[in-house]
């Protein structure tokens, strides 16, 4: 989905995030919900509407992947709101800050631009039953990782009860590698009306040839205003015999666009 390094070229990557986190100091505030899925892998069956952006920004994180330590600043989620769904632009600068002496020093990963659709209105959308939407789109090649480009199509189920909103997500792809891959996941959050809610993300996904990975998240998140929410994870996975250990600090902005 979308911050995983296995399942998402050079220069289109190197310019999204500057080009992304300026495009936000273009609109004039509004007030939009920003509960866009900062600081998940898994995504929820929900949209911003036509017109809005939406900016899901971790400025500063910490990565560790087997000997191989990271600063990920920043990692960037722009959401756009049209009139069929949405559009999904992301990318993550890694600046590595120690480790093995043949990996690059500085890489532009989780590159890819995508199409969400809501497919059945729920309770995301103040109507009953489960939410259901769809996400598709390209995986970009990567700066300085992987230089192939992918494709991924994902299934996102919502249900929000009194004491918990539910999020499942599958997803099938065609790794950068030219290699399927498949990926399940699940968001539990806490009470909606909370101001501070906890939540848990579980994942697993493999591509063919490569080690299952397994991952587990805990964090809350803080709805300062209608509009921002703050938002803390802490992630642990292992793939094979490979330990990761990350910390994800971010926010989500909502805007709406005028031109």
């Amino acid at each position: 989905m979308r911050q995983r390094s296995t399942a998402r070229s050079a220069t289109p990557a190197r310019r999204l995030a500057s080009c992304l986190a300026s495009s936000a100091l273009c609109f004039a505030v509004a007030s939009p919900s920003a509960f866009a899925y900062r600081p998940f892998d898994s995504t929820d069956a929900d949209v911003v509407k036509a017109g809005e952006f939406e900016l899901e920004l971790g400025p500063l994180g910490s990565l560790r992947e087997g000997a191989n330590k990271y600063w990920v600043a920043p990692a960037v989620v722009a959401n756009i709101g049209i009139n069929i769904g949405e559009v999904v632009l992301q990318g993550q600068r890694q600046q590595l800050r120690g480790g093995e002496p043949d990996i690059s020093s500085s890489s532009v990963v989780n590159t890819g631009v995508f199409i969400k659709q809501i497919l059945r209105r729920g309770a995301l959308q103040d109507a009953d039953g489960p939410s259901v939407a769809t996400e598709y789109g390209l995986l970009l090649p990567t700066l300085n990782s992987e230089h192939g480009t992918g494709f991924s199509w994902a299934g996102i189920v919502s249900q929000r009860f009194a004491a918990a909103t539910v999020h499942l997500n599958t997803e099938f792809a065609l790794t950068r590698n030219h290699k399927p891959g498949a990926f399940i996941g699940t968001i539990i959050e806490g009470p909606y009306q909370w101001p501070v809610r906890p939540v848990m993300e579980l994942f697993a996904e493999q591509a063919a040839g490569s080690p299952r990975t397994v991952s587990r998240l805990i964090g809350m998140i803080w709805r300062s205003k209608e509009q921002l929410s703050f938002d803390i994870g802490i992630r642990t996975a292992s793939a094979g015999d490979r330990h990761i250990n990350e910390i994800r600090v971010g926010f989500t902005w909502g805007l709406a666009m005028r031109m």
